[in-house]
């Protein structure tokens, strides 16, 4: 069995625009799981205003770096772990930039680094460039947000993806293959957990097939 973490936020998690959660066979890691196969495992670790590293007083337990050990420990061992946050990280209260946000995906890879694998290899790591926040995000109900958040989330990929390349990670631009409703300017309707559930499903397989 290939074991795959998906460690995310609302988007992982399914929080659907139009209201409440999708479903499980809607959400990427159901949709994942099926393109995947049975060979497969994809475990959903998604939380709802997860960040990689930021304590939120008003929103407590959503602090990335805090309980990414615990899902290693508990799933281990793991073939690959998807790494797909930095929303949250956008919210005005946490006035970090683009590098700031990324050096906390960074610290996230080094946790999954160094989290013994039961003897297993270190896990191949997916990191996520999150999808772009729509205009309008200040007046969508989402505490935290202001607008300077849609421009911010237009820089990360950049950010991510020297992360990436410098720690020898896997990459997707989530903005490159999906996009937010324009419901709630934050999340992805049906259709969007399909579009990034392909390209997730394809960077995992063709990387199988590379390592064989």
């Amino acid at each position: 069995m290939i074991n795959v973490l998906c460690f995310g936020d609302s988007n992982t998690n399914g929080t659907n625009p139009a209201g409440g959660r999708h479903p499980r066979e809607v959400r990427w890691t159901g949709r994942l799981q099926r393109l995947l196969g049975d060979e497969w495992y994809a475990i959903e670790e998604g939380l709802g205003g997860r960040t990689t590293v930021f304590n939120n007083p008003i929103e407590p337990h959503r602090n990335g770096l805090q309980a990414l050990p615990g899902a290693l420990i508990t799933h281990r061992p793991l073939d690959y772990v998807i790494i797909a946050l930095g929303t949250n990280d956008m919210k005005a209260m946490f006035h970090a930039d683009a590098r700031v946000i990324a050096a906390g995906i960074d610290m996230l890879v080094r946790e999954v680094k160094i989290t013994d694998n039961r003897g297993a290899p270190t896990p191949r790591i997916v990191i996520v460039s999150p999808i772009y926040i729509k205009p309008g995000i200040s007046t969508s109900g989402f505490i935290g947000f202001d607008e300077d958040a849609v421009e911010l989330s237009h820089r990360l990929a950049g950010e991510y993806r020297q992360v990436a390349e410098r720690e020898d990670c896997l990459f997707l631009d989530a903005a490159q293959v999906a996009e937010a409703s324009n419901l709630d300017r934050l999340h992805m309707d049906d259709e969007n957990h399909a579009k990034f559930a392909d390209a997730m499903a394809r960077i995992l397989l063709d990387d199988r097939d590379r390592r064989r």
